[in-house]
């Protein structure tokens, strides 16, 4: 345990913590990055049955407080239909966070829309839940939508 009182004597005396060596993270954070890769590339390789199987049998996945897609074969057919509208997308990481059977997944989206001709490119961050296996039982992402929709439209 450290002695946090001795390490900042400006904490109050009635401010007490300590920070344990023995926390493991599930996923550890070589893990995480492995996974959030894991799904980029199978955005940016555009298969979306690859992108379904990072997720849970029984999951959730609302994006912008959105209705939530339900199970793997809402979220296939979710992909599908952007990797359709952007033949040349690519998915990065931008950055992780772990906690115990979670994790924040940072990325950007960049390629050019089929029928506008128009580059787009946004960035956006998803909470996922995961489960044992550390597959995704709950995904709650966000992006700026109006910002999507202008750059589509090329406005």
């Amino acid at each position: 345990m450290l002695d946090c009182k001795a390490a900042a004597p400006l904490v109050s005396e009635q401010l007490f913590f300590y920070i344990s060596t023995e926390i493991t993270l599930t996923p550890d954070f070589n893990t995480a990055r492995h996974i959030a890769e894991a799904h980029c590339a199978a955005w940016t390789n555009r298969d979306p049955n690859a992108v379904s199987l990072r997720y849970a049998e029984q999951t959730t996945m609302g994006m912008n407080g959105g209705e939530p897609l339900v199970g793997r074969a809402e979220i296939a057919a979710m992909a599908a239909g952007f990797m359709a509208d952007f033949p040349d997308l690519v998915l990065t990481l931008d950055s992780i966070l772990v906690a115990d059977h979670h994790m924040v997944y940072a990325w950007t989206f960049d390629g050019h829309h089929k029928e506008t001709k128009r580059h787009v490119r946004f960035s956006g961050w998803e909470e996922w839940d995961l489960d044992d296996n550390l597959k995704v039982t709950k995904s709650l992402g966000w992006y700026d939508a109006a910002d999507y929709e202008r750059q589509v439209a090329g406005d």
